[in-house]
């Protein structure tokens, strides 16, 4: 018998069998890797052109291990921003690999200046959710997203102590509310809990960016977000 042979017949099987699974693990990843679907495959480049799969979120977090990938991103739908490197009044309020957002598939109420992996979350968040939810629910289009801003240096909550927002670093955006079409606005502060079509397109804008962000806190979180939905791609995980 080969020297390289175990003389035990179960310690033989046993190798037998691990090398039979691990062949089968092997193949098995090969295969979702060419075949799954690219929005809900981890290992492959994200689109921000592509509807959001089970691994978009996971792949808009992870660009801000790639600020390259993340601005080519950008680029490729066509996003038009400038970018900025700041130097802010504390050490906690840096923008690294940030930018100013000069246009988008919709304005905005004010202008943003928010990292990079955060502007991609939200280009996916309005071409995939909002725009295609307000057509079906309100039958309009919307044409301004309202916003309290989102670079901001200060602690969470505006308080003089305790951890810094999300905001600090322009990892953070507050959105109020839409103005459509028609000349209607829809507002968190007004809309939210009401069993109305606007209730329902501002609760399932809500639960949908769940899916894209890291935080999304709205009127259910506490009475701090009574008034509009905050969306971050801080470290915190929460959907409320």
């Amino acid at each position: 018998m080969a020297d390289w042979i175990h003389p035990n017949l179960h310690v033989r099987r046993l190798i037998g069998m691990g090398a039979v699974t691990f062949g089968l693990l092997l193949l098995g990843g090969m295969a979702f890797y060419w075949l799954a679907p690219p929005q809900d495959n981890p290992f492959k480049p994200v689109s921000l052109s592509a509807r959001p799969g089970l691994a978009t979120g996971f792949k808009l977090d992870r660009l801000s291990q790639n600020p390259a990938a993340c601005f080519a991103a950008l680029d490729k739908v066509g996003i038009a921003y400038t970018r900025i490197e700041r130097e802010g009044p504390r050490p906690e309020c840096h923008l690294d690999n940030a930018l100013t957002l000069d246009q988008s598939l919709t304005p905005y109420s004010t202008t943003l200046s928010m990292t990079c992996p955060l502007a991609a979350a939200l280009y996916v968040w309005e071409r995939h959710v909002v725009i295609p939810s307000a057509e079906r629910i309100l039958g309009q289009k919307v044409i301004r997203i309202e916003t309290f801003g989102s670079y901001s240096c200060r602690r969470r909550n505006g308080e003089k102590t305790g951890r810094w927002s999300e905001h600090a670093s322009g990892d953070a955006v507050d959105i109020s509310g839409f103005k459509l079409a028609d000349g209607r606005t829809i507002l968190v502060k007004d809309h939210f809990r009401e069993n109305t079509p606007e209730g329902r397109f501002l609760r399932q804008v809500r639960d949908r960016a769940c899916d894209l962000f890291s935080a999304t806190l709205s009127p259910d979180y506490n009475a701090l977000h009574a008034d509009h939905l905050h969306l971050d791609m801080g470290l915190d995980t929460i959907c409320s």
